[in-house]
C-alpha cells in the first residue's frame, strides 16, 4: 500500500466526480503534481483547471503521463478502460478511491456521514460549523458547499469530516470516530442486488466506529445496538423518543426556526437559510454531532444561521417575481417526494412544476413505480431522457416507464432544447413554483433556466 508522504505525483481517472475532485484538492493542497482524466467538461473540471489541476478529456494512454507514483480511480469507471489497464499492466500503484482516503483519514478523528439521503447536507454543516467556530477541521464532501464554492478544505486540526459513500461499499474502508447513518433506503440495487443487502452494509458502517466513539442514527431504523463501549444516539424531526428532535417549528421569510430538544439540553431559536423540512432533521444531527465534539451552544447557533447550504440541494436560482425556481440533486423516489412536499410546503400557492432526468437505466427500471408515486406529487411532470452515467442501455427501459405508471395528467417526455423553449413559453403565464431534479447533466441547463426566466 502506497506512503502517501513519499508520492510526488497523481493521477485520477474520473477526476470529474465530486469524490475524486475532492482528492484531487486534497493532493494538490499537499504539494503534489495532479492531473487526470474525466470524459465530459464541467464546471467543476474548468475549476479544478483554474486550480493548476491538470485535466484532459480524451481516453488516451499516449496522453497520460507516465511519471506517476499513483493512479486513483473511481468504482464507476469501467473495468476495461484503456487508461485503468494500461497502469495496473504496467506496474503502478492503483487504489481505489476509497482506499486512498481510508489512508488519509487513518490516523485522524473522523467524523463519517453515512445514508442513502441526506448525508451531503449533513456533514457539508457540520464541517462548516466546526469551521465558522474556529475548531477547524479537514472536509472531503459530496457536494459543494455554497459557503466555500468547494467539496474540499484543510486545517490544521486533526478532524476530517467524511461523506461516507455507499456506493460500492466504500464507506467500509473508513474509520469513524463518530458515526452518522441518516437512512437506509434500497439504492444502487445493481451493486447490492437487494435492499436487504443495502441494510446491512449500513449495520456493517455502524460496526466500524472506533471503541469509545458514537453512532448517531436517525430514530427507527433498524441497527443493532453496537457492541462495547460506542455510545448510541438518535434523532428524529419530531419524535421525542429520540435524543434530539426538533420543537415550535416555524417559517419566516423562507426561513425555518425552530428549538432543539432532548438529552442534550434545550438549545432555542436556531435558525436555518434552508428551504425543506426534511433539512430541519439533517440540522439536529449536525447540531448533535457538534454537541459531542464540545461545541458550544452560541457557536452552534451562529455557525447554522450563516450556512449558505449546498449547491444543488434545493438552492434557490430565481425567489422573485411571477417564478421560484429551485434545483435539487434528487435521483432517488423518496429524495423526489421530499423535495416536492416541502417545496409545496414552502410557497403552497403556485403551480409545482417539476423537470425531472432520471439517473440510469438500472435504478429506473428498479424503481420506476416508486418514482411515478413521488411524481404524482407535482401539478405537472416533464421528463428528460434517462441519463446513463456508468450504464449501457437496458432494453425497454426509458423514462417512459415512470410516464406510463403515473397517474397525473400534466406529464410528457421532453429533450433539452424542448424544455428550454417550455421555459420561455411558460414563464408569465402564472405564479410558478418550478424545480429541476436528477444526479446527471440536468445541472448544465440551471443556468440557461434562470437567464430565460430572469430575461
Amino acid at each position: 500500500m502506497a506512503d502517501l508522504n513519499n508520492i510526488k505525483a497523481v493521477y485520477l481517472i474520473g477526476i470529474g466526480g465530486i469524490g475524486m475532485s475532492a482528492l484531487a484538492r486534497y493532493f494538490k493542497g499537499q504539494g503534489k503534481q495532479v492531473s487526470g482524466y474525466d470524459k465530459t467538461e464541467t464546471t467543476l473540471t474548468r475549476q479544478l483547471i483554474q486550480e493548476g489541476i491538470g485535466v484532459q478529456y480524451q481516453e488516451s494512454v499516449e496522453m497520460i503521463p507516465k511519471k506517476v507514483d499513483l493512479v486513483i480511480y473511481t468504482p464507476a469507471i469501467p473495468k476495461d478502460h484503456s487508461e485503468l489497464q494500461y497502469y495496473r499492466d504496467h506496474g503502478y500503484e492503483v487504489l481505489k478511491r476509497s482506499d486512498v482516503l481510508g489512508l488519509i483519514t487513518a490516523g485522524s478523528l473522523n467524523v463519517c456521514v453515512a445514508g442513502t439521503h441526506g448525508k451531503t447536507t449533513i456533514s457539508t454543516l457540520i464541517a462548516h460549523i466546526l469551521r465558522d467556530s474556529g475548531l477547524g477541521c479537514n472536509a472531503f464532501l459530496g457536494g459543494i458547499s455554497a459557503n466555500y464554492n468547494t467539496n474540499f478544505w484543510s486545517s490544521d486540526t486533526n478532524v476530517c469530516v467524511v461523506e461516507a459513500d455507499e456506493f460500492d461499499r466504500s464507506f467500509l474502508k473508513l474509520h469513524p470516530d463518530i458515526g452518522v447513518i441518516s437512512s437506509m433506503d434500497p439504492d444502487h440495487l445493481d451493486i447490492y442486488g437487494t435492499g436487504a443487502a443495502v441494510e446491512e452494509a449500513f449495520i456493517a458502517f455502524s460496526r466500524k466506529i472506533k471503541t469509545g466513539g458514537t453512532l448517531i442514527h436517525k430514530k427507527g431504523l433498524r441497527i443493532p445496538k453496537p457492541e462495547g463501549a460506542i455510545m448510541e444516539l438518535t434523532y428524529s424531526l419530531n419524535d421525542k423518543q429520540a435524543d434530539s428532535y426538533a420543537g415550535n417549528i416555524r417559517i419566516a421569510e423562507g426561513s425555518y426556526l425552530f428549538d432543539v430538544a432532548g438529552n442534550g439540553g434545550l438549545m432555542k431559536n436556531v435558525k436555518l437559510n434552508m428551504g425543506g423540512r426534511h433539512n430541519i432533521e439533517n440540522a439536529i444531527v449536525a447540531i448533535a454531532v457538534c454537541r459531542r465534539l464540545e461545541l458550544t451552544d452560541e457557536q452552534i447557533i451562529l455557525a447554522v444561521d450563516r450556512f449558505r447550504g449546498v449547491k444543488r440541494r434545493f438552492e434557490y436560482h430565481v425567489r422573485e417575481g411571477m417564478v421560484v425556481y429551485i434545483d435539487d440533486y434528487a435521483h432517488h423516489p423518496q429524495e423526489l417526494l421530499v423535495l416536492i412536499s416541502s417545496a409545496k410546503e414552502l410557497f403552497p400557492d403556485r403551480k409545482c412544476v417539476l423537470i425531472f432526468q432520471p439517473h440510469l437505466f438500472s435504478r429506473t427500471r428498479d424503481f420506476a413505480g416508486a418514482f411515478a408515486k413521488s411524481l404524482d406529487l407535482a401539478d405537472e411532470v416533464i421528463l428528460l431522457p434517462i441519463y446513463p452515467a456508468r450504464e449501457l442501455p437496458i432494453e425497454g427501459v426509458s423514462s417512459q416507464i415512470i410516464l406510463e405508471k403515473m397517474h397525473n395528467m400534466k406529464r410528457q417526455i421532453l429533450g433539452k432544447e424542448e424544455v428550454l423553449d417550455w421555459v420561455r413559453s411558460a414563464r408569465q403565464k402564472e405564479k410558478l413554483l418550478l424545480i429541476t431534479a436528477g444526479a446527471g447533466d440536468i445541472d448544465n441547463m440551471v443556468q440557461q433556466i434562470e437567464e430565460i426566466l430572469k430575461s
